[in-house]
């Protein structure tokens, strides 16, 4: 297991924060391949969706812990914890994302992330369908 991979991997979601947390979709998208996919809400969004997807989302920060990591060659596998807290009301989601990795000629990029919250009664699931599927309906 590289050092240097997994510091890496971890500047790689730290960007992933950061970038959603600031609103900036084209720095997120920079984090993902070029077929990454993000999964949520019953559903798996390809890259060309997600800029639609983070629009219809609450705003507010994403709180991310360190990801625990497995490294296999040049593709890794990933779990990371998130908090986000919506700017408005302060109300706290939290869960965790489930990730695939890949190492490209740019870099370790998020091929999937998964995201699973962590609700009040203890259940872990995906999410009730987002506002953006109830926007194309």
């Amino acid at each position: 297991m590289s050092i240097q991979d997994l510091i890496e991997i971890q500047q790689l979601l730290a960007k992933y924060a950061v970038t959603i947390t600031k609103g900036d979709i084209d720095g997120l998208l920079e984090v993902f391949t070029t077929d990454g996919t993000y999964s949520a809400f019953g559903d798996t969004y390809t890259l060309d969706l997600f800029p639609d997807l983070v629009d219809a989302a609450p705003k507010g920060l994403f709180l991310t812990g360190t990801p625990l990591v497995e490294l296999n060659g040049d593709t890794a596998d990933g779990t990371q914890p998130l908090c986000f807290i919506d700017h408005s009301t302060h109300d706290m989601r939290i869960g965790y994302y489930t990730d695939s990795y890949l190492r490209t000629e740019g870099g370790w990029r998020l091929q999937t992330r998964k995201m699973t919250f962590i609700r009040r009664n203890g259940n872990h699931d995906s999410g009730i369908p987002h506002a953006y599927e109830r926007s194309k309906g």
